[in-house]
């Protein structure tokens, strides 16, 4: 009988692979790349790993958010939302690291998740917070990703090296400094609604295990709020930038994946 999770999993790391050497192999020889190509290749992949993502997850009781299928299905998105964002900015180069991490996530979720993790009793209303701050988490992971690429890109320019790895390799530093902001905004949106339907779908925050992380996620999203209000009226950029965005997201890490690691993995609840 066969094993149609293996298949697609086969599959869809060809397709990834697939995109991910021919957009590696036109950066290296610096010529121009055809984006149809390009996303042709990684969207295959990516329709496939949701075919994974549905079996693993749609169970006939509701979805099964088990630790290591949000992180393949998360890994996903951040692929999904790079190539959006590479749609309409010039920096389709930097699918070179969206697309290795779908396929780590991919291979850790197909590979160790296990059944029994659904949220009983739920209603749409839950899974729709689940979702949304998934989102909001990928696009948030993939902001500080980007800081930490900027941060790279000021050390060679404020220092004046001679050879500019980063600045090289890397779209300008103002192409760069747009699109944290347009992650960090649509972040901020994400997570801003997500906890609205929180707030109005769960009914027992402490009986849950979500007082912890509700708290830092409270806590990230006035932090990613100020630093927008603060990038808007005080035109804050730069070093201030990247540390209110890796604070933001160590914060949200520390709320929602640590908690439910050792909740899933080392106490064994669900």
């Amino acid at each position: 009988m066969l094993n149609l999770p293996v298949i697609f999993t086969v599959l869809a790391l060809i397709a990834y692979l697939t995109g991910f050497l021919y957009l590696l192999k036109q950066f290296l020889d610096k010529t121009t790349t055809n984006p149809f190509l390009v996303w042709s290749s990684l969207l295959t992949g990516l329709i496939l790993h949701g075919l994974i993502l549905s079996i693993d997850m749609v169970t006939p009781m509701g979805i099964d958010y088990d630790v290591f299928n949000l992180i393949s299905f998360t890994s996903g998105l951040m692929l999904l939302l790079s190539i959006i964002f590479s749609m309409y900015r010039p920096v389709i180069i930097l699918n070179l690291i969206a697309t290795p991490v779908a396929m780590l996530g991919m291979v850790i979720g197909a590979s160790l998740s296990t059944p029994n993790h659904v949220i009983r009793e739920q209603g749409v209303g839950i899974d729709i917070h689940i979702i949304l701050s998934l989102a909001a988490y990928a696009v948030l992971f993939m902001a500080t990703i980007h800081a930490i690429l900027i941060w790279f890109q000021n050390r060679e320019l404020k220092k004046k090296q001679k050879k500019r790895i980063w600045v090289n390799l890397l779209p300008s530093l103002q192409t760069m400094e747009s699109l944290l902001f347009d992650l960090i905004f649509v972040g901020f949106l994400l997570l801003t609604v997500a906890l609205g339907f929180g707030f109005f779908t769960i009914d027992d925050f402490f009986g849950q295990h979500l007082a912890h992380k509700t708290v830092f996620s409270v806590i990230s999203w006035f932090i990613y709020g100020g630093l927008l209000l603060g990038h808007w009226k005080l035109g804050w950029r730069g070093k201030k930038a990247i540390q209110f965005t890796l604070l933001g997201f160590f914060l949200l890490a520390l709320g929602f994946i640590g908690s439910k690691f050792v909740l899933e993995i080392i106490l064994m609840k669900t």
